[in-house]
């Protein structure tokens, strides 16, 4: 059984050692989507590229929802993991179990059930409504794989084993490239190819992680005693769950007030926008894999009660962030017009004019981004849930205003402005709540003198 302790060590060495499989992992999910994209557009033409766009943000809502929840479970089990309390560990895995196959059930027949409406209120119209409805009812209709593999990674990761998901990540993402070209350009089976071909591969790496832990982690997996849901475990997985699931849900419901006042510019835009945010997308993956791993390297450790530790992890990850979104940044200008057709192959320049557009304005402020989502993640797993909604709720608000205001007065131009100005507003905010309160966000219901005790041993 492969496991990793995060509470000995250099912490940036540790940090990076864990995230480079979880980064990997990030951008081969990204596959996924980028290859629908790649291949319906090239395949389908920019039409198809809309009809994928004009639903991504509907789609991500959904399935971020379940995965936020996920996120959650995970930091009590890390926790356990780090206090070395392996009844409580089994005990943990067993109510993630359980409460996802509730949430799978619920969000795919709701979804499923709720379609048509909700692409109405989208702006999804004209003649990309079609295509958009079969390519985001297939795959919300195969959400349980998602789910399924999310909630196993989460599980490896909780242990400190970034690497197993990975693999079979890997092997789903080659054979989703495979079948989508088959599916959409020699079966001719259209957009609906794509969305099967990605339901698919998600199925075959959920079923492969899934096999992986129920052989090879035997001892940390739940009995029959430990599958029985008990009233203050569930209480502190639906606290920690909820809490990650609707801060990744308020800002997505942001999104998906903000994509319908962009879907209302017309399919041009939306192709521009579409091919931009999957550049966007993929460049943010650093950031969150080190701030995945870090929030695992700061469980274990306040099960370990190693607060000097943590804040120091804590101020590294920070200085790593800025870095690579300085980095992303020199890149996007340099290439940003032959990435947009890269990713699209459109001869649109129109399309290529507005996607590079949108990626000058995002990326100078991708060193704040970076700061936003490690302080976001630091704070969950430190157990401060508060603030992380609040700066959610920064971000909610601040897209209904684009929605209402910025985007049908300055046109694709709001959409531009509207995450960068966001960025800068949660990260001043979260920020200014940790430094201002970082001794009491470490220590919780600690002392003073233990956290001294610990900065000692730190030193030494």
């Amino acid at each position: 059984m492969h496991t990793k302790d995060l509470t000995h060590g250099n912490p940036v060495k540790l940090i990076l050692a864990f995230a480079l499989p979880l980064l990997i992992g990030n951008l081969f999910q990204q596959v996924y989507n980028m290859v629908d994209t790649m291949v319906c557009g090239y395949t389908l033409g920019d039409g198809a590229i809309a009809s994928i766009g004009a639903v991504s943000a509907l789609w991500s809502l959904i399935i971020n929802f379940a995965q936020g929840m996920n996120n959650g479970y995970a930091l009590v089990s890390s926790r356990y993991f780090g206090a070395q309390d392996i009844r409580s560990l089994k005990r943990s895995i067993g109510h993630m179990i359980k409460l996802n196959v509730i949430v799978a059930t619920v969000l795919t027949a709701a979804s499923v059930m709720f379609m048509r409406p909700l692409l109405e209120m989208m702006n999804v119209r004209g003649a990309i409504y079609h295509d958009a409805y079969v390519y985001i009812t297939i795959i919300c209709a195969g959400m349980a794989s998602t789910v399924a593999y999310n909630m196993f990674s989460c599980i490896l990761r909780a242990v400190g084993n970034s690497r197993t998901p990975l693999y079979y990540l890997i092997f789903s993402s080659v054979l989703n490239v495979i079948t989508d070209v088959l599916f959409v350009k020699f079966i001719g089976m259209g957009i609906a190819g794509a969305a099967v071909a990605t339901v698919l591969s998600q199925t075959v790496s959920a079923a492969l992680c899934g096999i992986h832990l129920f052989r090879k982690y035997k001892d940390i997996l739940p009995s029959g005693e430990d599958m029985r849901l008990e009233k203050k475990m569930l209480g502190e997985m639906l606290v920690n769950g909820m809490a990650m699931a609707f801060m990744i849900s308020v800002v997505d419901m942001g999104s998906v007030i903000f994509q319908r006042a962009n879907n209302a510019l017309g399919e041009i835009y939306i192709s521009a926008y579409t091919a931009a945010r999957r550049i966007i997308v993929i460049f943010m993956s650093p950031l969150s894999s080190i701030s995945t791993a870090a929030a695992t390297f700061i469980g274990q450790n306040r099960g370990a009660k190693k607060f000097a530790r943590m804040d120091a992890g804590i101020k590294q990850v920070m200085a790593m962030e800025m870095i690579w979104g300085v980095f992303s940044c020199a890149v996007v200008y340099l290439f940003g017009g032959a990435l947009i057709r890269f990713t699209t192959g459109t001869d649109s320049e129109f399309i290529v004019r507005n996607g590079v557009l949108s990626l000058r304005l995002h990326f100078p402020f991708y060193p704040a981004l970076g700061l936003l989502i490690c302080m976001r993640n630091a704070m969950q797993a430190l157990g401060h849930k508060i603030a992380p909604l609040v700066s959610s709720s920064i971000e909610l608000g601040m897209k209904i205003f684009s929605a209402a205001f910025l985007i049908p007065h300055f046109g694709f131009l709001g959409t531009c402005v509207t995450e960068p100005v966001t960025w800068v507003l949660c990260m001043v905010f979260l920020c200014s709540m940790y430094f201002g309160r970082r001794k009491q966000m470490l220590l919780g219901q600690h002392g003073q003198q233990l956290y001294k005790m610990t900065a000692h041993k730190a030193r030494a």
